[in-house]
């Protein structure tokens, strides 16, 4: 049994071989997120994806589905995008690095302001617990990195 993260940040990191820019049109179109992630059910964002854009998230863990709101706080087009979630204050990112031919993907979750305690008492009474929902949300990162690859390399 793989031991939870200790930190609130999370990150995982995966290369590609397709150029930035390849990479950057799938991580950059929100909506598809749903195609990646395990827990992203839809994702809206009226008016187009783009700094200072909000929009809103249909997540789930098996049967339990729950909406987050989230702006979009970084976006630099083929380098970095990133939202940050209203209801727990998470900060969600993938940052592109140009690499040999290709592209390394980080996707992190950052806390600058730590966690709600909404949050944190929802996920510890309805999600399973901090530690095993932190260790699904680190597993999950690297499942969306594996699919994002599979989709740009296709």
């Amino acid at each position: 049994m793989t031991a939870a993260p200790t930190s609130t940040e999370l990150e995982a990191t995966i290369d590609i071989d397709a150029s930035p820019a390849q990479v950057w049109a799938l991580v950059s179109d929100l909506p598809r997120q749903a195609e990646f992630s395990d827990q992203v059910v839809r994702t809206f964002v009226p008016g187009g994806v783009r700094l200072g854009a909000t929009m809103v998230n249909v997540n789930r863990q098996g049967w339990k589905f729950w909406p987050t709101t989230a702006k979009v706080v970084r976006f630099d087009p083929q380098r970095e995008i990133a939202f940050r979630v209203r209801e727990n204050r998470t900060v969600w990112s993938y940052r592109l690095v140009p690499s040999d031919g290709g592209t390394t993907l980080v996707h992190r979750r950052e806390t600058p302001d730590g966690i709600s305690g909404l949050s944190l008492n929802l996920t510890k009474y309805v999600l399973g617990g901090v530690p095993g929902f932190t260790r699904e949300l680190q597993e999950g990162m690297q499942q969306t990195l594996a699919r994002i690859k599979r989709t740009a390399e296709a």
